[in-house]
């Protein structure tokens, strides 16, 4: 079965699996546990214009249905990233998407001015739930006008690369924060399944992470993605990268069948590095069985 998927014009992808910003390092990291070119896509670490620290330790805290983490973006910045992390990776053979950091909007302007320049950069990603600074550190996400700001800057410096616009289901009216970004240019819209949590730690009477709050990923936020993603096909007109809680091909089938046209593993490369390998390889065998024969057709296709 031809798995392969053209999520814009230029940017084919050989299947619609990719990893989640984040999750993956650069790609390098995972390349003991498969075959990068395998994947539809490899969406890299966060970058930042400056070299960031990332969060105060500790960053992660297993939950019981997932982890909850509060990584920051540790990073040494975009002048390392393009001299020393790019050169030696497989872009002529799988996309490569890095993940764009900032807390303002002329640094996100300046990181697409940047990163637009590298032949081995296929997309970028706007993580949009950045604070931002100009709005006493609320995220842009929140907004539909910041997010449509960030999105408009790094759209504007592209020169033609695809821009994803990566929002998340905290916004008061996620509607309108998808339209927005649409309206302002954003080329695919990935939503992250991720929602705002915190733990305690009983016995120290403290906060678990040392930022206190951080985000809930894994399978307890499969749910919030799946609606998250059903709304966003009715109203906007771009094609949608779907995460939160994928683990095997059967997520993989469920996100496009509610209407992503690529679906994104994140946390789940932690506890089990080869698993993003095996959710290529297994969905045309559950096609088969389920009888699906074509992807195009099958993406949205729920009844009722």
């Amino acid at each position: 079965m031809d798995m392969r998927i053209e999520l814009v014009p230029g940017l084919v992808l050989k299947n619609p699996v990719l990893s989640a910003a984040g999750t993956f390092g650069t790609g390098r990291e995972f390349q003991p546990y498969g075959d990068l070119a395998s994947l539809g896509a490899v969406v890299m670490h966060g970058v930042s214009l400056r070299p960031s620290g990332g969060a105060p330790q500790p960053r992660i805290v297993e939950t019981e249905s997932g982890i909850l983490s509060a990584v920051g973006t540790p990073n040494l910045g975009v002048r390392h990233f393009v001299e020393r992390e790019l050169p030696g990776l497989p872009w002529s053979d799988v996309p490569f998407i890095p993940s764009l950091w900032a807390t303002n909007v002329d640094d996100f302007s300046e990181l697409s001015s940047i990163l637009s320049k590298e032949e081995a950069v296929a997309a970028m990603e706007v993580n949009l739930d950045c604070p931002n600074d100009h709005r006493d550190g609320r995220k842009f996400c929140l907004n539909p006008v910041t997010a449509a700001r960030a999105v408009n800057a790094v759209k504007r410096e592209a020169s033609g690369k695809p821009v994803i616009a990566k929002i998340s289901p905290q916004a008061i009216d996620i509607a309108e924060v998808a339209r927005a970004v649409e309206a302002a240019g954003a080329d695919i819209i990935a939503c992250s399944g991720s929602v705002p949590g915190a733990a305690v730690d009983l016995a120290d009477r403290r906060f678990s992470l040392g930022s206190i709050e951080g985000r809930l990923s894994g399978p307890a936020v499969k749910p919030v993605a799946l609606w998250c993603i059903r709304q966003f096909a009715g109203i906007v007109h771009i094609p949608i990268i779907g995460m939160g809680g994928v683990r095997s091909a059967s997520d993989v089938l469920e996100f496009m069948l509610v209407g992503a046209a690529a679906v994104a593993v994140g946390s789940a490369n932690f506890s089990d590095p080869g698993l993003i390998f095996r959710n290529v390889e297994e969905p045309p065998a559950l096609c088969a069985e389920l009888g699906i024969d074509d992807l195009s057709s099958f993406r949205g296709g729920l009844v009722g």
